[in-house]
């Protein structure tokens, strides 16, 4: 398969209410798309999940756009008739920039699918046709509004809720969710990193609520210390920004500090890594299930994908689209009794409202041959 151009169109999405976690506000995505146009006129979507500041990572989506454009795009032009799993050879040169290169390599990794008439799902080794969905929730104003907002996910069918957290608010807002819906909702946290060591005796109390686990609590680089919770606590640590590829999740898993691992696409360099991240966390017995970085139906069609392999045990943060958007760039995902229906058309499966697209661009720009 032959790239001719690839185009890169950066749209602007207001968020339904604002998203708050431990390290800012979002009311709207700024959203970097790829698209990977092929000599036999195959069009290949992908989506960059970098933040508007680098505050979840060291990318944010100026950047990505500059390093597609200036490196990634070109490197794979030169590189003649590729194939996704070629993405990643060509662009080993340039160091880190991990969601650019996913974003890449998932608009080329689609247009060969297209291409050749397969799923995305079928492609990665998919064994479900729905997956359980669960919805992450942001921090509230007040205790009593998260438990009203719980509660409206709750009428809608999820089974599985996530509650962000940080120093000050965290065991409250905990003991109000699971008091208010008591144990038979699936209930986990998230901290994104917002805790330090001083944050281990408190964070151990979190074992009287009987959670599926606690996410990445403390500094991406710092294994020991999530190793250390893990020892004390019952309920299962979680990493997410910790992990970057699937020899960092081995390495986290064999110190004991990662017992559930989120995968996240963008994170670690694309769905071929996540795919290898899924298998050595397999390997060592550890559970995983797809995080979420409010992607469009772009990125959320090719999670559910990714969710569909076998050891996605655990419900993912893949809720419907109407979550975020009123309206999104492609059909809306619509999650019933919690589950969604993994796309099964040639490539992510679903169609991008080029049009819509078009009246959101606030930038773009074409790379050629």
């Amino acid at each position: 398969m032959k790239i001719e151009s690839f185009e890169l169109k950066r749209i602007q999405l207001p968020l339904v209410t604002p998203f708050r976690t431990s390290f800012g506000v979002q009311t709207v995505r700024d959203v970097l798309l790829v698209f990977a146009r092929t000599t036999d006129g195959v069009t290949g979507y992908g989506e960059c999940v970098a933040l508007a500041d680098p505050v979840y990572s060291e990318e944010y989506v100026d950047g990505a756009e500059q390093v597609i454009a200036r490196y990634l795009a070109p490197a794979v032009l030169a590189g003649g008739g590729v194939t996704a799993a070629d993405v990643a050879r060509l662009t080993s040169g340039f160091v880190g920039n991990r969601m650019a290169k996913a974003a890449v390599e998932m608009a080329v990794l689609d247009a060969e699918l297209r291409s050749a008439g397969m799923s995305l799902a079928s492609y990665l080794g998919g064994v479900r046709s729905t997956v359980e969905v669960g919805v992450s929730v942001g921090i509230t104003a007040t205790v009593a509004e998260l438990v009203d907002v719980v509660r409206g996910h709750v009428e809608e069918g999820y089974r599985r809720v996530k509650l962000k957290i940080q120093p000050g608010f965290d065991l409250e807002p905990v003991a109000a969710v699971r008091e208010a819906f008591g144990p038979d909702l699936l209930l986990q946290v998230d901290a994104n990193t917002a805790y330090r060591a001083d944050g281990l005796a408190l964070l151990t109390r979190l074992d009287a609520f009987d959670l599926l686990l606690v996410e990445q609590p403390f500094d991406h680089d710092d294994i020991e210390l999530h190793a250390r919770l893990a020892e004390r606590m019952r309920t299962p640590v979680c990493l997410d920004e910790s992990l970057t590829s699937a020899k960092t999740t081995a390495a986290a898993i064999r110190a004991g500090a990662c017992e559930i691992a989120n995968i996240k696409p963008g994170r670690v360099g694309g769905y071929l890594e996540a795919r290898r991240v899924h298998d050595v966390a397999q390997a060592l017995d550890v559970p995983v299930w797809c995080g979420g970085m409010l992607e469009t139906g772009v990125g959320r069609a090719a999670n559910l994908a990714l969710a569909s392999l076998p050891g996605f045990t655990l419900p993912g943060d893949i809720s419907g689209s109407a979550r975020y958007y009123r309206e999104d760039i492609t059909p809306p995902f619509v999650a019933r009794d919690g589950r969604m229906a993994v796309p099964t058309g040639p490539g992510i499966g679903v169609e991008v409202d080029e049009e819509r697209v078009a009246g959101l661009t606030t930038r773009r720009q074409e790379i050629a041959r």
